[in-house]
């Protein structure tokens, strides 16, 4: 076991201070559930100042949210336990399901506002006349214990969150710069399909992050805009560099008709651009070279052959890749900027790709929903059949730990260690009810009874690597404690309360296994099916924004790596089909089926070969991932139409941008097929 870094300590000393200090303040108020105050106060509590801030907020909003629906449910309904029970699960259920479709810290509030009706309404049947008064005093001491954690997090050495998040957007463009080099550099290190997926994994975690920003006590909260477009730059960075890298190949592949000299001396300047010191303005170089890619491009011509499209792919592709780095460039330098107060203020108002637009899986949402309303249904029949006394604690955790690990592939194995560490704080939880709590008669003395196991459990709560033992650890205990409050401190209560708390996470285990579990690569199939759901729409006419879309799909190759790492572990032998599929492919056909349709209503007589061939791509991402060879026919004919088609239009920009699309996704779709040749169009 190592020792406690000074961080860890710092963690440990100020969440046990806040603990404290709430209990202090519920006592002197005299509010009558202090220690309900006290496990707020370590539930809220984060190494960093910022995700405490903003997880106190929410959690004060779910909590009035959630009181407010048990008092206008309980008076109604008591006399009807059956409704009640229906009710209540399906309010639970509810704000579940919306919280796993908002990927913000709002999302926590949702949740909270589900189980918190739980916490306060099943123990309350019993007391139907007394519900305001619960409900009221639970939001009160919740809203104190937030504050108080608020205020000792963010006013007491506080950890700002900002040079974390900072340090790691600097490591994802580092990241980003290196693959920029070894994709441009012939003699670069060749990076494999797994290292690019951490980049996304880390532009989707980074985007997590940030959402914390705006409550960060460092100055870096004022540039949220600039971080967040950065972070888009990265996103649509991806499939930029993802396609030139494979277009050189395709060149390089062509053997004395590949990569030429000229070609090679512009990709060495493009990285150089990239590299360069970021004091450095990079914006007329940037100039220079789209001139230069300009000039190396071939022209488009009736005749223009297989080398020469993927020539043009490959300028339109360094043309924005240019841009990105000199939209990331000046970014960085905003912050930079922002940081010591002086943000532009265009800036600040930024507009930026909404959360909203991220991969969301309404299908998984409902499921986890479904499998709570069970757990917690089942809970109370036994209660209410059995007539069990202390049985509201079984609804009560069941709830609590179906939404508490909802964003899991397979909760259970999550939802089995909470229960067995539950069951490791019995012994100390009747030692501090039963022996050293009532013979505490002063705060000072309850200080110091509970100083010494909560300093040592802090530590672990801080460590991520034992985060998730410790936490139900002290959750058992704090949990236990709030018997004090209801003055009932005794064997009998404290034996029937722990008995009804395992019986509701053991049911919130088996029902989750029957209903919730699936595999890692279970759910990276249904996270490709999204993409290929989408490039289908899109095919069909859908619209999106390039960085909306780039966003979400980056997004979902993020969500997919590390699903991918897990199944290969847990079963080999099922991942041939996966591996097989390149999420970072479809990102790219994707990117151009949206430029594609940017660009159709600008192309005049060369948009008649488009219609069909984008109903073709529909009906090619419907089939998949069952593999037609007709059907693959049938779309290489539609793509050399179209790409006759638009050769025969008028020379201009949304022209060279069509053809630069439409060989994208000839090679990322077919890469077996034969060079396009410039001849008669075919039937289809």
């Amino acid at each position: 076991m190592k020792f406690a870094s000074r961080s860890e300590l710092l963690f440990s000393v100020k969440s046990f201070a806040a603990a404290m200090l709430s209990v202090y303040l519920s006592l002197r108020i005299g509010l009558p559930r202090p220690f309900w105050a006290m496990m707020t106060a370590y539930i809220v509590a984060q190494p960093f100042a910022g995700p405490t801030r903003s997880k106190g907020l929410y959690r004060a909003g779910g909590t009035i949210l959630g009181a407010t629906a048990v008092v206008l449910l309980v008076p109604h309904l008591v006399n009807s336990p059956e409704l009640l029970s229906l009710a209540l699960a399906l309010w639970i259920a509810g704000c579940l399901y919306f919280s796993l479709l908002d990927r913000t810290p709002r999302s926590y509030m949702l949740m909270l506002a589900g189980y918190t009706a739980g916490l306060i309404g099943f123990p309350a049947v019993s007391n139907p006349g007394a519900i305001f008064d619960i409900a009221l005093a639970r939001v009160e001491e919740i809203v104190l214990g937030i504050t108080c954690a608020t205020v000792v997090h963010s006013l007491v050495l506080p950890q700002s969150f900002g040079p974390v998040l900072l340090a790691r957007l600097d490591q994802a463009v580092r990241d980003a710069r290196h693959w920029i080099r070894d994709a441009l550099n012939p003699a670069g290190d060749a990076r494999s399909v797994a290292d690019r997926r951490k980049l996304a994994t880390d532009i989707t975690e980074l985007r997590m992050m940030s959402t914390h920003l705006p409550f960060d006590t460092s100055r870096l909260r004022w540039t949220g805009s600039a971080v967040n477009a950065l972070q888009e730059r990265l996103s649509q960075f991806v499939p930029i560099v993802s396609g030139i890298e494979d277009r050189l190949t395709a060149l390089r592949e062509m053997g004395a008709t590949g990569v030429s000299a000229h070609w090679s001396a512009l990709l060495q300047d493009v990285v150089a651009l990239v590299e360069t010191p970021k004091e450095t303005d990079i914006a007329k170089a940037g100039g220079n070279l789209h001139e230069r890619i300009d000039e190396l491009a071939p022209p488009v011509l009736r005749g223009l052959g297989w080398t020469g499209m993927i020539e043009l792919n490959l300028a339109a592709r360094l043309h924005r890749l240019v841009d990105i780095a000199v939209e990331m460039r000046a970014l960085r330098q905003h912050i930079d900027a922002g940081v010591h107060g002086r943000l532009p203020p265009e800036v600040r108002r930024m507009p930026g790709v909404p959360a909203s637009a991220l991969h969301l899986d309404r299908g998984m949402a409902l499921l986890s929903a479904f499998a709570a309303i069970v757990a917690v249904l089942v809970c109370c029949a036994f209660w209410i059949l059995s007539g069990w006394p202390a049985g509201a604690a079984a609804p009560m955790m069941a709830a609590v730990l179906c939404c508490f690990f909802s964003t899991q592939d397979n909760p259970v194995p999550f939802i089995r260690g909470f229960l067995e560490y539950t069951i490791y704080s019995i012994p100390v939880s009747a030692l501090y009810l039963l022996v050293l709590l009532p013979a505490a008669h002063n705060f000072e003395t309850l200080v110091l009874f509970c100083a010494p196991v909560f300093l040592l459990v802090g530590v672990f709560v801080a460590r991520p690597a034992t985060f998730g033992r410790a936490f139900p650890f002290l959750f058992g205990i704090v949990g236990t404690l709030a018997l004090m409050d209801t003055d009932t401190a005794d064997m009998v209560s404290f034996t029937n309360g722990m008995l009804a708390q395992i019986a509701g996470l053991v049911a919130a285990a088996v029902i989750t296994s029957m209903f919730r579990r699936v595999g890692a690569g279970w759910t990276a199939r249904r996270l490709l099916k999204a993409g290929w759901r989408e490039l289908a729409r899109l095919g069909k006419g859908e619209k999106t924004t390039l960085a909306e879309f780039s966003a979400r799909m980056v997004d979902r190759i993020g969500l997919l790596a590390p699903r991918l790492a897990l199944a290969a572990q847990a079963t080999p032998g099922d991942l041939e089909g996966l591996q097989a599929r390149d999420a970072l492919r479809d990102l790219r056909v994707g990117l151009n089926m949206t430029l594609l349709q940017q660009v159709r209503a600008q192309l005049g007589r060369g948009d008649t070969a488009l219609g069909p061939l984008m109903s073709q791509l529909s009906h090619h991402f419907e089939r998949l991932p069952a593999l037609d060879k007709d059907g693959e026919t049938h779309l290489l004919g539609a793509l050399d139409n179209a790409l006759r088609a638009v050769c025969e239009g008028t020379h201009d920009a949304p022209q060279r941008e069509a053809l630069a699309a439409l060989t994208g996704i000839r090679r990322d779709l077919l890469p077996w097929a034969a060079p396009y040749q410039p001849a008669q169009m075919t039937a289809v």
